[in-house]
C-alpha cells in the first residue's frame, strides 16, 4: 500500500506540473502543439508508466483478502 500511495504521489506531481488529469490528455496536447514535446517527452512517458504501476497495484491489492 504504501508503494501505492508513492506512486500516486509521483503522479500528482507531474499532472500538476502540466496541468493534466492523466496520459491521454498530455499526449492531446501534444497533438494540439499546446505542450513542447521536446521538454516534456521524459515526463509523459514516466507518468504513462507510473500509470501503469498504480493500475496494477490497485489491481492487486484489491485482489487481497
Amino acid at each position: 500500500q504504501s508503494q501505492l500511495h508513492e506512486v500516486q504521489a509521483a503522479i500528482f506531481q507531474i499532472v500538476g506540473q502540466y496541468n493534466a488529469p492523466d496520459v491521454a490528455a498530455l499526449e492531446d496536447r501534444y497533438r494540439e502543439g499546446s505542450l513542447d514535446e521536446a521538454s516534456s517527452w521524459h515526463d509523459l512517458q514516466k507518468l504513462d508508466h507510473l500509470e501503469y504501476k498504480r493500475d496494477r497495484l490497485q489491481h492487486l491489492l484489491e485482489s487481497l483478502p
